[in-house]
């Protein structure tokens, strides 16, 4: 993992967001900089099996680099033979997720159920590391409840069997996604291993992420939904970062150029029937909190192809500049 922490050109990183973390928003988020972009978790059971749907999020470029492609699984020779294929589709590193609480990953005992079998961890990276010859990394949640945080033991357990790296996502498993990151987790963690360390959990404006490298000692952080609608948020990180002000906010019409540049490479990438099914949300999220949005947000979700989106989200962003004299 020092091959690929150490040299990044930043220390921001893009987590691995189901649904959402495809091609076209990697590299948006890259041309923000981001120093380090995943896929969305992949079934280690479809690559194995060659499913289309699974191959779909193995889609990379030339410009999609370094990039982590992250598996999921219990099975630690079906998951060595994943990595060998996502090495062979172009992974820079290899992530498995240990930390996913979505009930159906958790019924199949993978993802964050995994806390509750430090062993079968063990054996799972001994199997992937031995299969590859890239960096593989874990991510692990503080512990399964409030009752068994044994995120330190874990990482240890992982860096003995030859992760490079770890990132700590400072929630427990039956948190979810709600209530407020442990980052003395995070911290914990590493003090506890020699290894890179990348923290995850509630960073939603720069200075979060300056505020968890202080507080945690931590190598990098790594971004989920405080990036959604908001990508430039990995300029203003490495502004602070490197002892500048934080001034990433884009303007108006930056913001409107930004959506349709994403846009435009989903349809590109994926198909003009997927980007418009698939970019609906981004949509929503690009406009939160700007003036008039609810409204606009209201209109979008009830229309039914691309051109009408595309004909509201020009008549929005007209009202808002012209309101703002930007026109």
């Amino acid at each position: 993992m020092v091959t690929i922490i150490n040299p990044l050109q930043g220390k921001a990183l893009l987590a691995p967001l189901a649904g959402i973390s495809n091609l076209p928003f990697r590299l948006i988020a890259r041309s923000f900089g981001c120093a380090l972009a995943y896929t969305e978790m992949i079934s280690a059971n479809g690559l194995i099996r060659k499913t289309k749907k699974t191959f779909e999020y193995l889609k990379t470029s030339p410009e999609d680099k370094p990039l982590g492609m992250q598996i999921f699984g219990a099975d630690p020779d079906l998951l060595a033979a994943a990595a060998s294929i996502a090495v062979e589709r172009g992974a820079n590193l290899i992530d498995i997720n240990m930390g996913c609480p979505v009930k159906k990953v958790i019924r199949a005992g993978a993802g964050a159920i995994l806390m509750k079998d430090p062993l079968q961890i063990a054996r799972i990276v001994d199997a992937v590391k031995k299969a590859v010859a890239i960096p593989v990394t874990v991510k692990i949640r503080s512990g399964w409840n409030r009752s068994s945080i044994n995120a330190v033991e874990v990482a240890r357990i992982a860096e003995d069997s030859g992760a490079d790296a770890i990132t700590v996502h400072a929630r427990t498993a039956d948190q979810g996604y709600s209530g407020i990151a442990d980052w003395k987790i995070i911290k914990a963690v590493k003090e506890a291993v020699r290894i890179p360390v990348m923290g995850n959990g509630d960073i939603w404006q720069p200075q979060d992420a300056v505020n968890m490298m202080q507080q945690t000692s931590c190598d990098a952080v790594m971004i989920g939904r405080g990036v959604l609608g908001n990508p430039w948020l990995f300029a203003g990180i490495n502004q602070l970062l490197s002892g500048q002000i934080a001034d990433y906010m884009p303007e108006l019409s930056q913001r409107y150029a930004i959506i349709k540049k994403h846009w435009s490479m989903e349809a590109e990438m994926c198909g003009a029937k997927a980007a418009t099914r698939n970019f609906r949300k981004h949509l929503l999220w690009y406009t939160k909190g700007l003036e008039g949005s609810a409204r606009f947000r209201q209109l979008v979700g009830a229309l039914p192809d691309r051109e009408s989106m595309l004909d509201q989200l020009d008549k929005y962003f007209q009202s808002l500049m012209q309101r703002q004299g930007k026109l």
